[in-house]
């Protein structure tokens, strides 16, 4: 039988895709083929209140494992509570709710081997054809990108005690600025359980995991938080997206292929949330009428060209902050930013900066060299950074993340 749609990948994007057709396109015949033993894999995504609109929000809520009416930046010099909602999609979740009405249009467990002209062949030598393949495993080895990294170790601990935070702190950067910008991101999923997650914007996406672990619960002992247990464990490396060339990401692995999610440069540049426009793509795959492959791959790729275009400006502040400013320092520009009007920083996060709101971030002094702030607005001073702290085999493991 050849179908109409495979989604490669059970990672979110393709995940949500398939969630979505099923729902408002049940006639389309599709298969979802995931590598792993559940659609989502180990992940844990967020998105603000104002990054969605009230239609995407209301198919999405759902999958909504946590949600506050507030949050709260912390920096040396300020601290922050913002009026905005926050919400939290967990990977278990996310297959709770999708497998059952995906069904058996979903296949875990499953290797591909390798993905042709409409068919996908797994590792175990099944062959499955469809009018299109969606690929959506992840950004293609070496693409075309000059990047920094945004790297994480996260746990999900049960206190003895409840630890009495209500409200999620997504950063946290009084702590020692050590590898590049650094904060602690704390989200309260029960009175005695809560996420402890140490990140860094860094020029390396090398993890020491025994060190980042002591990291996190350093952190709970200076709470005054004392762990129980440990109930989870996540890791990940995203890029940062400096500079690139979309149409060379669009050509490089199998060109002509529709893709998804990272493979497709479908995330914010600067913090790298991928569910909104996940989201969004979604909603639009729903809405085709035609499923064959070379129409689905040219309007996929204008989705992605739009977002390459319309996410300059944020590419621009990325080479300010790896490039302008000294690694020790970076926490600075973050620290100015949240100064700002909470409707800005929401745009901002939303992908939606206006002019006027760009002029606003770019006002007055930055707490960077002039001078080099100046050298990275242009492209090139990117690519320098990205071949100076490109390691071939952590990268290639970095890209395969969606």
């Amino acid at each position: 039988m050849t179908l109409d749609l495979i989604l490669a990948g059970g990672g979110l994007a393709n995940t949500l895709a398939a969630y979505r057709l099923k729902t408002m396109r049940p006639d389309i015949k599709l298969l979802v083929i995931e590598q792993g033993p559940a659609l989502g894999g180990n992940h844990t995504w967020s998105f603000h209140g104002t990054d969605l609109s009230a239609a995407e929000r209301a198919w999405v809520e759902p999958f909504v494992a946590h949600s506050w009416p507030r949050q709260e930046v912390r920096f040396p010099a300020h601290t922050r509570v913002l009026e905005t909602r926050y919400n939290t999609v967990f990977s278990e979740k996310l297959h709770r709710i999708a497998a059952p009405v995906i069904g058996e249009s979903a296949m875990v467990n499953a290797a591909i081997d390798r993905i042709d002209a409409k068919s996908v062949t797994l590792k175990d030598g099944r062959q499955f054809h469809a009018n299109c393949v969606i690929d959506g495993r992840g950004m293609v080895k070496d693409a075309p990108l000059a990047v920094g990294f945004q790297k994480f170790l996260g746990l999900v601990v049960r206190t003895k005690v409840p630890h009495g935070q209500r409200h999620p702190i997504i950063m946290d950067a009084q702590v020692p600025q050590t590898d590049g910008y650094r904060f602690i991101y704390t989200l309260p999923f029960a009175p005695d359980q809560l996420l402890i997650e140490d990140t860094y914007y860094s020029d390396t996406p090398a993890l020491n995991l025994p060190a980042l672990r002591a990291e996190c619960e350093a952190y709970a002992k200076r709470r005054g938080w004392r762990i129980a247990e440990v109930l989870r464990e996540e890791t990940g490396v995203l890029p940062i997206v400096l500079a690139g060339d979309i149409d060379a990401l669009w050509m490089q692995s199998m060109p002509g292929r529709p893709r998804s999610g990272l493979r497709a440069g479908l995330f914010h540049p600067t913090t790298s949330y991928s569910l909104p426009c996940a989201v969004r793509l979604a909603d639009s795959l729903a809405r085709l009428q035609r499923f064959d492959e070379a129409f689905v791959h040219d309007f996929i790729q204008d989705i992605s060209r739009r977002h390459w275009r319309d996410t300059g400006f944020y590419r621009m502040l990325n080479r300010m902050l790896f490039i302008a400013a000294e690694p020790g320092q970076r926490y600075s520009i973050f620290e100015r930013f949240y100064k700002l009007p909470q409707p800005l920083i929401e745009r901002f996060y939303a992908g939606k900066t206006t002019l006027a709101d760009q002029l606003r971030i770019l006002l007055g002094r930055p707490p960077v060299s002039i001078l080099r702030a100046t050298r990275s607005l242009d492209e090139s001073g990117a690519w320098t950074f990205a071949a100076k702290h490109k390691s071939d085999a952590e990268v290639a493991r970095v890209m395969q993340l969606r």
